[in-house]
């Protein structure tokens, strides 16, 4: 059997995401979009279960797959969902001296994520996590 498509193009890929996600959001830098996107994703599967994080996880292209369960404190207990705002706020906390994360740091990630993903997969799998999610990934 060949190796899968997503697979043989994933790097190709998770550059395309990261130029679509760091125009929308004003950045100038891979590295800059690299923390947005990580701090978002980072925000959004501390409030999922193990089993929740590797649903969402499954609809993800490999790359991005692969950033959302590294490093990932599989014992801490999930958190409440949150407003954009407060949300938005804990993006920035990561590497806090080295994040441009603009306010519509979700608001990007999530246009972006939807460019690259199966968007009736996604869907289905983010009305099954927790209330909040939805909204969390809304453009």
């Amino acid at each position: 059997m060949p190796i899968p498509m997503e697979y043989q193009h994933a790097s190709d890929d998770f550059e395309r995401f990261l130029a679509i996600a760091g125009e929308r959001a004003g950045l100038t830098t891979r590295n800059q979009t690299w923390t947005m996107v990580d701090g978002v994703l980072r925000v959004f599967r501390r409030r999922l279960t193990v089993a929740e994080g590797l649903r969402f996880a499954a609809v993800l292209p490999p790359v991005l797959r692969a950033l959302f369960v590294v490093d990932w404190d599989v014992e801490a207990a999930p958190v409440p969902f949150v407003d954009r705002a407060a949300a938005t706020e804990e993006v920035r906390s990561l590497r806090v001296h080295h994040n441009f994360a603009p306010d519509t740091a979700i608001t990007d990630v999530a246009a972006a994520l939807r460019g690259v993903v199966d968007e009736a997969a996604f869907d289905r799998v983010l009305a099954e996590l927790p209330a909040g999610a939805v909204a969390f990934w809304a453009v």
